[in-house]
């Protein structure tokens, strides 16, 4: 009798044992973007996995051993277009799960486990790519302005000056957390939205966002983006913070001249994309020695120009941003930031304060204050432009064909037309003057039509 209760006992320690190290789905996550979907599956434990793909219809089978099926899939969230539904299919044991991603295009999928980090444990990441058909445009270079460009022979070059914005981190990647819990990711892509909005109002200028929802784009893609969308800057929103609540202010920060030589050592020694940059001038240079000097020489004008644009925009940031929040910085800083390597497009990062700081995240979760941040962004943003226009552009044409007039005592806006012959709204447009009112001392622009 005492053997036989000892060996139910033991039975039920034995079934205890095997249950507590069953494995379990915690949650479900899908982050769609543009080019990449990617599944997160929070695991209990470390998951042990296997897959493979079908067709007729398209379906990613995913088998995780020693896992129950009890967490529900249909509830999942899902924007994206790629994936048609997650659901369970017959397992390939009773101590395994099935799990069927079933598609509406064709992928090839990229499947990894990832230890516990930070806020998250366990994970099983599921990379679905979903690249666009079309293809990049080429970059090609100008020895005589120092700058390299586009040429892309299906369209000509855009008359707008075009600004890309970077909302930092996204997906599955939600940057520094505030005290109350806001998330960077949601901040920084609020203010990029704002910024849009404003640049996409001004006559002659346009922008392009490098991620426009909430999905994870890495790093180093960024400043590709831009380039493929031919911005004539880059601007990367981001929010500081630190390990104790007291730092507070924004600032700016640029490519530092360490990580703009080891960025121009790596393009250089990317040899097949030569070609790339110097555009027909290849064809004609047989020399290595040579098309690599003629490269060298580009890529540093390119640079230099590029990182000199970005310490003076920089600096008219910093006088915009003072006017809504304190600086940690009062000046650009240098820092080797992946999002700022692009040896060709002027790249600033802006950090709109510390969300580490209680009261910077309450002004930080208020629309009003994203937007004065956003405005900031914007009135520097077309301060330099309005200076120095990129060459092409509708304001750098507005620029050749207009004159300049300081006005003197007694002077007026009808005077001034009836003088130069053209209309008053003409001068009102070409100087963005909301009134017919004009100061003594004043430089207004006099457009020739």
């Amino acid at each position: 009798m005492v053997r036989s209760i000892v060996s139910v006992l033991l039975l039920c320690l034995v079934v205890q044992f095997a249950h507590g190290a069953q494995n379990n789905i915690d949650g479900v996550r899908i982050w769609p973007s543009p080019d990449n979907t990617r599944v997160v599956f929070d695991m209990k434990t470390a998951p042990e996995y296997t897959y493979f793909t079908l067709k007729n219809p398209l379906r990613l089978v995913i088998d995780l051993n020693n896992t129950n099926d009890t967490y529900k899939l249909s509830d999942i969230e899902n924007s994206g277009n790629l994936i048609n539904k997650l659901r369970y299919s017959t397992p390939k044991n009773n101590s395994s799960s099935r799990v069927v991603v079933e598609l509406n295009r064709n992928t090839t999928p990229s499947l990894f486990a990832m230890a516990p980090e930070g806020a998250y444990g366990h994970r099983l990441v599921v990379d679905l790519p979903d690249k666009a058909s079309k293809s990049a445009p080429k970059l090609t270079a100008s020895a005589s302005t120092g700058s390299v460009v586009l040429d892309d022979s299906t369209s000509s070059r855009d008359r707008d000056i075009i600004v890309a914005i970077d909302a930092g981190h996204g997906g599955h990647d939600p940057g520094s957390v505030g005290p109350a819990g806001t998330f960077e990711k949601h901040i920084t892509l609020s203010i990029a939205k704002k910024l849009e909005g404003m640049i996409n109002k001004e006559r002659g200028m346009r922008a392009i966002m490098t991620r426009s929802d909430d999905y994870y784009i890495s790093p180093n893609r960024r400043p590709e983006i831009a380039r493929e969308k031919k911005a004539d800057l880059l601007i990367s929103i981001h929010a500081d913070a630190f390990s104790q609540p007291q730092p507070r202010g924004g600032s700016v920060w640029v490519l530092s001249m360490r990580r703009a030589d080891t960025e121009l050592g790596r393009w250089l020694e990317k040899s097949e994309r030569h070609s790339e940059l110097l555009g027909g001038a290849a064809e004609v240079i047989n020399d290595k020695s040579s098309e690599r000097y003629l490269t060298e020489t580009i890529l540093g004008l390119s640079m230099d120009h590029s990182m000199a644009t970005s310490h003076d925009l920089g600096n008219k940031v910093v006088e915009e941003l003072k006017q809504v929040t304190s600086l940690h910085k009062r000046k650009p800083q240098a820092a080797s930031f992946a999002v700022l390597t692009a040896p060709d497009i002027p790249s600033i990062l802006v950090e709109v304060g510390f969300i580490s700081n209680p009261q910077e995240e309450k002004n930080l979760n208020w629309s009003k204050y994203r937007e004065r941040l956003a405005a900031a962004m914007f009135n520097a943003t077309k301060r330099y432009f309005k200076q120095v226009p990129p060459d092409g552009t509708l304001w750098a044409q507005e620029r050749e064909n207009n004159r300049t007039h300081r006005v003197r005592s007694g002077e007026s806006l009808s005077l001034l037309a009836q003088r130069y012959n053209v209309k008053v709204s003409s001068i009102k447009a070409a100087n963005d003057l909301s009134s017919d009112v004009v100061r003594v001392g004043q430089v207004l622009n006099i457009p020739r039509t």
